[in-house]
């Protein structure tokens, strides 16, 4: 294993999202994964039954205890459901992990529509987590509410996304897959430019875990020390055959297969 990577996040008690994604996305690609669970939930393919969260004190213990022992070389934070818990994992980052990449995936909704992140806690979000992150991964209706506009079009994709930069985070990847058409574009935004991946849409509704997935998956290529630019390509590629290969499990949305194999010469 190369590359130790600590997740802030909640667990999916479903397994296709969550801490379960984001532990299986790191060891697919050779990484080593660590946790500090934030939220316990109640979830499957057909949506979230319900959120129990965990005392910020012992998130703090999570990762007091993985940092000072194991170490990381990369973080990726997923669902922090408010404004304690986000500071909580701020802090203890800031204080024991300075100069760790961090990729921040900003959380909202779950796919089935359930709120993951309170409302007051947005602005939280923007002035603790977003400078203390080397990438931040929203969404379309992520993006839309951390930068304050309709996104419709490719066009306003750039806009937004030049928006989230002016925000103190130094990348973002904004992901396009809930606009509509048969192509998906992504964009990879850093004050020096903006890298464009485009594809042909995956029609399937095994989706569930994308997000998280991908965040993991670029944050293992950053622990095993590869460029920015390059780790998004790999993970890009992995959340994709993975998608392709998903089992087809639940009646919603399905989870995906993280054990598919990937070519051992881009891991």
């Amino acid at each position: 294993m190369k590359g130790r990577v600590l997740i802030c996040a909640g667990s999916d008690s479903g397994g296709g999202a969550g801490i379960q994604a984001d532990i299986k996305a790191v060891t697919a690609l050779g990484g080593f994964a660590m946790t500090a669970i934030t939220a316990l939930t109640a979830q499957n393919t057909l949506g979230v039954q319900g959120v129990l969260g965990v005392a910020p004190g012992f998130i703090r213990a999570q990762i007091a205890s993985v940092l000072d022992d194991l170490g990381a070389d990369a973080i990726k934070t997923g669902m922090l459901h408010d404004s304690p818990t986000i500071e909580a994992v701020c802090e203890e980052i800031a204080a024991r992990a300075p100069g760790v990449p961090l990729v921040a995936d900003p959380v909202m909704v779950a796919k089935g529509g359930h709120r993951l992140l309170a409302a007051d806690a947005v602005e939280t979000l923007k002035r603790r987590l977003m400078p203390l992150a080397a990438l931040l991964t929203p969404n379309i209706p992520e993006a839309e509410v951390l930068a304050g506009m309709d996104i419709r079009t490719e066009a306003e994709m750039h806009h937004a996304a030049e928006a989230l930069l002016t925000l103190g985070v130094p990348a973002v990847l904004l992901k396009g897959g809930h606009l509509p058409g048969e192509r998906v574009v992504d964009l990879l935004a850093t004050p020096e430019g903006t890298t464009r991946f485009e594809d042909a849409r995956i029609e399937t509704r095994h989706t569930h875990g994308t997000g998280c997935t991908l965040a993991s998956a670029i944050a293992t290529g950053l622990a095993q020390g590869m460029a920015l630019a390059e780790a998004v390509v790999r993970a890009r590629g992995y959340v994709r055959a993975a998608m392709l290969a998903a089992p087809g499990y639940g009646a919603g949305h399905g989870p995906l297969n993280h054990a598919v194999t990937m070519d051992p010469g881009r891991i």
